[in-house]
């Protein structure tokens, strides 16, 4: 098995990672956070420019038809960044249901690779626990009724995309945000994410609009889930390199009894269990990619397995780091809190630990 990246993928990589570390300081990143909107104008339209909003959509789209390992490269960087653009909502879970379907939506895809065009997909439900396949929203004689929660960047959706049933199959219906009976609560996440709680109350669902039905409906959320799983696992891993090596640098500048913290043993040793747990899951993610990359039919159990143990590694890397950091570590003026905050969020993403534990064991 070759692991490893070709040249166009470290081309990619370090495009990513230069962006990030001269355009996106976390100072900057603050600010953007600060704002109303919750991400940036600026910084989108970047994107755009760069290319990066058409990776993983299909030629035949207008896309650059890049997969899982492309776009873990993409948010492994984003997370050693802690970018808060609404990359995952936007081009990777609506953008994939969108590729996929057999409606044309050309036209939409266009609109998000210019960068012109947000569309969030709305498919968690309250007291739902990680059941996404059994939505209490319904679609029947062409209304959709149902409220929908955690929708990411709800606000600036132009389109949702929405699950629901019409008591004998699974439907997928692309609703715009602006249509008569659409509303939503948007708010902030404590990691500084933009999300809001969507209500549709007979809102009209011409058959045009229906994306996917039955079993190619279950299908689909279920693929776009895999793959927004994978997207943060990397984002995960990047946090916690990060992290690690924040918090290195950190120890060696501060001084105990006239000598650098980073001398004493007993923190080395914590910062090799932090480099470990980083480790295990940088491997994870890397068999991860390959697998589902390749269709390879144990790639669920692998992203399962990876999902489990980002959950217990995210939670001790970024605790120790808080820890050595002392006082600091909770201030919002040093980045290495909100590593952890990220962190922390990301474990109830898409199934948290115990979920993908019982998960795995039934694969």
């Amino acid at each position: 098995m070759n692991l490893n990246y070709s040249d166009e993928q470290l081309m990619l990589q370090e495009q990513i990672a230069k962006f990030c570390s001269a355009d996106y300081s976390f100072d900057k990143r603050e600010k953007i956070i600060a704002n109303s909107l919750g991400h940036s104008i600026e910084i989108w339209n970047q994107f755009a420019e760069l290319g990066w909003l058409a990776l993983p959509f299909s030629e035949k789209n207008g896309g650059l038809d890049f997969g899982p390992i492309e776009l873990s490269i993409l948010f492994e960087e984003f997370g050693k960044a802690l970018v808060v653009e609404p990359y995952l909502s936007t081009v990777v879970m609506s953008g994939y249901l969108l590729d996929n379907s057999s409606v044309d939506s050309s036209a939409l895809i266009e609109e998000i690779i210019s960068g012109t065009t947000h569309v969030s997909t709305a498919y968690v439900e309250a007291n739902s626990g990680y059941d996404y396949l059994n939505p209490q929203t319904q679609i029947l004689n062409g209304k959709l009724n149902g409220n929908k929660s955690i929708v990411l960047n709800a606000k600036h959706a132009k389109y949702f995309i929405v699950s629901a049933s019409d008591n004998s199959e699974m439907l997928i219906a692309l609703v715009a945000a602006d249509a008569a009976g659409v509303s939503f609560n948007s708010f902030r996440t404590f990691d500084g994410q933009t999300c809001g709680d969507v209500s549709f109350e007979n809102v009209d669902i011409s058959e045009n609009a229906i994306l996917f039905k039955g079993d190619e409906a279950i299908a689909a959320l279920n693929e776009m889930i895999n793959y927004a799983t994978l997207c943060v696992s990397a984002e995960a891993v990047g946090c916690m390199s990060e992290t690690v090596k924040k918090t290195v640098e950190y120890t060696k500048e501060r001084q105990q009894f006239g000598v650098p913290i980073s001398s004493f043993q007993v923190l080395q040793h914590r910062m090799v269990e932090m480099f470990m747990e980083a480790e295990i899951s940088k491997s994870l993610l890397i068999k991860s990619m390959l697998q589902l990359n390749s269709k390879d039919p144990n790639a669920l159990k692998t992203l399962s397995s990876l999902k489990a143990q980002i959950g217990k590694s995210g939670k001790f890397v970024g605790q120790e780091a808080v820890q050595l950091h002392g006082g600091m570590g909770v201030s919002n003026e040093m980045s290495i809190g909100h590593y952890l905050k990220r962190l922390t969020a990301i474990d109830s993403q898409f199934g948290n630990r115990s979920y993908h534990i019982k998960k795995f064991m039934h694969l």
